[in-house]
C-alpha cells in the first residue's frame, strides 16, 4: 500500500481528539500485521519499531513522529457524527479535502507516511521508531504523558507542518485554562426572548493564523451583551454557545437572551461597532438577531456581569518577537463557550515562545478572573522548543533540499505549539525539524491537502533516510 492509500484508510476511521480507540487499535493491528516491535499505553499511543534494514545497520535511527488525532469539525448543513463516522474524500484537481468536514491531514500524512515506510521491505532505512502521540490538538496530552524509553533515536523527523519548503527550527509553548463563571436562576421578569446568532467567520488554526485579523465570535458575542447591558436592555440568559477546540479560532456563537424590546435601528448600530475592525477581513461575518418562543429557564450573574468578564478577557497577539520578524511571541485564544448547570464554561489557549511570558500572561488571565468572580484551572501546559545552533539533521535536510529542488528551503521559527517541545524535553540532546507537505485552511471544513506537495514531501522523506 502507498502512502495515500493508508491516508485514506485513516480518513475513513473517526479519530477526532479524545476519540482516538479505534485508530489507536488499527495501528496495533498493522504491527502485528507486520511482525512488528510495537508498544500501546493506556492513553492510546502507539510505538512502532522496524529494524535497520541490511547495511544500514551502523547508521542513527530515526524517530518519524505524528499524531493520530484530528480536529472534527463540519458544516452546519452536513449531517454526519464524527464521533462514529468516517469522512468523504473528494479531489478537486490537484488538492484532496473532505465533504462538509475537515479532513485531518493535520496530522493523518504523518501517520500515513510512517506505515507506508514500515510496511515496504524494498526500501532501505535506518531503525525506524514511528511515534504516533494522541489529543496533540487539545494540548498535546499524549506526549505529555508517553514513554520513550524503547527509542534509542537522538534524530526525529516530526511531520506536522503545513508548508512545503519550511523547515521548522523552534515553536511555542502553551497551556489550557477552563474558566467557570457562576450563574443564579433569576426571578421571572417581564421581556422578550432574543436569539443572537454569529457566524460566517473565517477562523482557523489560532497559532499560525492568529495574526491575520480574524474575528472571534465569542470576543463579538460578548461585546454585544455589554452593549446591551450598557443600555439596560439586557435582563437574563439563557443559552451561549460556541466554539469547537481551544486552539481553533471561533467562527460561529449563539445566545438566546431576554431583554427588553430591541430597536432594529440599534441592533444596527451594535453590530456595526463590535465589528468594524473586522469588516475588511471578515466578508462573509452574519449577525442576526430574531424574536423567540418557548418556555425558558432565565440565569443571571450572581455577582458582576458575564459581558463584562467575557469582554474584560484579551484575544489575539499580546507581543511580536524582537529577535525573528514577523514571528508572533505571545497570544491567546478564545476557544469554547457553553452555558450548562448554571455556569458559563469557558476555555482559552495560550501560546509564547518565551516561557516566562506565557507564565505572565496566565497570571493576568487568573486576575482577570478573581476580579469577576471566576474559578480556573490550568491544564495541558507544555514546553517551547528551543532553536539549537548546532543541529546536523537541519544542516542536511538544506543541502539534500536545495540538491533535489534547486532552491533553498526557508528556516524558520513557529508561534503554534508542536510536539517537538515535549519530545526535546524527554530526550536529551534531540536534534530535530518539523516539516510536511502544502495544506490550506487546517481544522476548518475548508482543509485541502496538495496531492503533488505530498508526493515531493514523500521523495524528500526518503532521501534524507537514505543518507
Amino acid at each position: 500500500m502507498t502512502y495515500l492509500d493508508y491516508f485514506k484508510e485513516i480518513c475513513s476511521m473517526p479519530h477526532g481528539s479524545g476519540n482516538t480507540k479505534i485508530i489507536s487499535d488499527w495501528l496495533v493491528k498493522f504491527a502485528k500485521d507486520h511482525n512488528l516491535e510495537h508498544y500501546q499505553d493506556a492513553a492510546n499511543n502507539v510505538i512502532i519499531i522496524k529494524e535497520a534494514s541490511k547495511g544500514m545497520e551502523d547508521k542513527p535511527a530515526v524517530i518519524i513522529q505524528g499524531h493520530m488525532d484530528m480536529v472534527a469539525v463540519h458544516d452546519d448543513d452536513r449531517i454526519i457524527d464524527m464521533e462514529k463516522e468516517g469522512l468523504i474524500l473528494e479531489q478537486d484537481g490537484d488538492f484532496l479535502f473532505a465533504k462538509g468536514t475537515s479532513l485531518g491531514g493535520d496530522d493523518g500524512i504523518a501517520v500515513a507516511y510512517g506505515l507506508a515506510l514500515l510496511s515496504d521491505d524494498s526500501l532501505t532505512l535506518p531503525r525506524i521508531e514511528l511515534v504516533i502521540t494522541v489529543d496533540e490538538e487539545v494540548g498535546m496530552l499524549g506526549a505529555a504523558v508517553i514513554d520513550l524509553s524503547p527509542c534509542k533515536a537522538k534524530t526525529m523527523l516530526n511531520i506536522d507542518s503545513e508548508e512545503e519548503g519550511i523547515f521548522l527550527v523552534s515553536c511555542a509553548g502553551g497551556a489550557r485554562i477552563d474558566f467557570d463563571y457562576p450563574l443564579k436562576k433569576a426571578e421571572a421578569k417581564e421581556g422578550t426572548a432574543y436569539k443572537i446568532t454569529i457566524n460566517g467567520l473565517i477562523g482557523g488554526h489560532s497559532g499560525t493564523e492568529i495574526n491575520k485579523g480574524r474575528a472571534n465570535a465569542i470576543c463579538l458575542m460578548g461585546g454585544i451583551l455589554k452593549k446591551l447591558s450598557d443600555a439596560k436592555l439586557l435582563l437574563s440568559i439563557n443559552t451561549i454557545n460556541g466554539g469547537t477546540a481551544d486552539n481553533v479560532i471561533c467562527n460561529s456563537c449563539e445566545a438566546v437572551v431576554l431583554c427588553k424590546p430591541i430597536e432594529p435601528e440599534l441592533f444596527e448600530i451594535i453590530k456595526f461597532e463590535v465589528s468594524e475592525n473586522y469588516l475588511n477581513v471578515e466578508t462573509g461575518l452574519n449577525i442576526s438577531l430574531s424574536e423567540v418562543k418557548g418556555d425558558f429557564d432565565w440565569y443571571e450573574s450572581k455577582e458582576g456581569l458575564l459581558a463584562n468578564f467575557l469582554t474584560a478577557l484579551p484575544f489575539g497577539v499580546m507581543a511580536m518577537s524582537k529577535d525573528i520578524e514577523g514571528l508572533v511571541e505571545t497570544s491567546l485564544n478564545l476557544g469554547i463557550i457553553k452555558l450548562e448547570n448554571s455556569s458559563v464554561s469557558l476555555s482559552i489557549s495560550v501560546r509564547s515562545n518565551v516561557d516566562e511570558e506565557k507564565d505572565e500572561l496566565i497570571n493576568s488571565l487568573k486576575e482577570i478572573a478573581d476580579n469577576n468572580n471566576t474559578s480556573y484551572s490550568v491544564r495541558g501546559e507544555y514546553p517551547g522548543w528551543a532553536y539549537k545552533s548546532d543541529s546536523p539533521l537541519r544542516e542536511k535536510m538544506v543541502r539534500i533540499y536545495e540538491e533535489m529542488y534547486g532552491e533553498k528551503p526557508e528556516v524558520q521559527a513557529l508561534h503554534a505549539g508542536l510536539e517537538c517541545g515535549v519530545f526535546a524535553y524527554k530526550i536529551k540532546d534531540l536534534d530535530c525539524i518539523s516539516f510536511g507537505p502544502n495544506m490550506y485552511d487546517i481544522h476548518s471544513t475548508k482543509e485541502r491537502m496538495s496531492l503533488s506537495s505530498a508526493e515531493r514531501t514523500w521523495k524528500f522523506l526518503l532521501k534524507v533516510l537514505s543518507e
